[in-house]
């Protein structure tokens, strides 16, 4: 019989765990952290304490910022943030979870969309859709998909426009309601649903959740603005960190580099990429697969990250890496990136890539 999380917790000395009756989902999920959901993102209170912890001050840098939730904190926290990653639409998610917006405008352009929206006809697009798209939306679907997409070039917060559209390409697709993490196939017929515990249908629509997330990000970002710290800024670099140039000097790193074998970063966003016309840098992406050749060609990219990072850092500042590390590749990772392990804790994980069986733990690695 599995331990339960409080007997869990009794055995783990550490203020890094938390329970799913101390920290629920709508807590993990605050403000601008749910604009789009990310497979394998660390939780922002992590973020939070590790950065009390190592960085109370100055400038933090995450090479693999993945969602942000880095640089999210760090603003919430007063502190200046840089991120950096290979996925463009990673580096989109960004830029518009730590953007400054003028609210009244910023509603105004959202309402603005909803209202051209909803006078839509239903129209098939004149022009041919890619193969993906066909397959994924029924006709309705995919026909208000598009529509949308052709709004989005007419306003100034383009870029929110275009999170809000994927958010709901996301949840449009022809999938079981259960499964929108990893559908594999395109369901084009009832089902059994095991969320809903009847039988269901796929998806017929997206403009109903277009709705529902324009509204929903709206209101996130309404939320960030009030706890985020003025006169903060966090700069998004989009590119391959093992040769960017990270500008200026850093007093530490926070980061959460990809795990060997376990997500492809740019198919998880697959349909953004297709409706967005987003430029693809799959064969960089760091973390693909574990066989012995993937799991050496991981050893030198992440010690190749890191080493060029370090030259961007203060003398002694702080790198913590969170990473379940069960292969024991960072102690070689660190050493070849001229790094040395001060401190490794371990902590439990509630939850973190979705629906997952048994328990999980992390190891939160400082070096210097």
């Amino acid at each position: 019989m599995a331990p339960t999380q409080d007997a869990l917790y009794r055995r783990i000395d550490l203020d890094l765990s938390w329970s799913e009756r101390e920290l629920p989902e709508r807590v993990r999920t605050k403000h601008v952290h749910r604009l789009h959901p990310y497979l394998g993102k660390f939780i922002p209170q992590l973020v939070e304490v590790l950065l009390q912890r190592y960085v109370a001050k100055g400038r933090v840098l995450d090479p693999f910022a993945g969602s942000g939730t880095t640089l999210v904190q760090a603003l919430e926290s007063g502190l200046d943030a840089c991120g950096s990653d290979v996925a463009a639409f990673n580096c989109l998610l960004m830029r518009v979870k730590t953007g400054e917006y003028n609210p009244f405008v910023l509603e105004s352009e959202l309402r603005d969309a909803l209202a051209r929206l909803d006078s839509f006809d239903g129209a098939r697009p004149e022009a041919p859709v890619s193969r993906f798209v066909r397959d994924w939306y029924v006709p309705r679907a995919a026909a208000e998909l598009v529509f949308f997409r052709g709004l989005v070039e007419d306003y100034e917060h383009a870029d929110v426009l275009r999170i809000v559209l994927a958010r709901a390409a996301r949840s449009a697709r022809r999938t079981t309601h259960f499964d929108l993490d990893f559908p594999r196939t395109p369901q084009r017929s009832p089902y059994w649903c095991h969320k809903h515990r009847r039988e269901c249908r796929p998806v017929g629509e997206a403009r109903r959740f277009l709705r529902r997330y324009a509204l929903d990000t709206l209101a996130r970002v309404r939320d960030f603005s009030r706890v985020r710290a003025r006169g903060r800024r966090a700069d998004v670099l989009h590119g391959d960190a093992r040769e960017l140039d990270f500008d200026g000097r850093f007093d530490g790193v926070v980061t959460s580099p990809p795990y060997p074998g376990l997500i492809d970063y740019h198919e998880q966003h697959r349909y953004a990429y297709e409706l967005l016309g987003l430029e693809e840098w799959r064969e960089l992406e760091l973390g693909k697969g574990a066989s012995r050749v993937a799991l050496a060609a991981y050893v030198d990219g992440i010690a190749a990250v890191l080493a060029n990072v370090r030259g961007s850092l203060r003398r002694g500042a702080p790198v913590v890496i969170v990473i379940n590390d069960r292969r024991d590749l960072y102690p070689e990772i660190l050493e070849r990136a001229g790094l040395r392990l001060e401190e490794r804790y371990r902590r439990h994980v509630n939850r973190r890539t979705g629906r997952r069986a048994g328990e999980f733990f992390e190891d939160i690695l400082v070096a210097r």
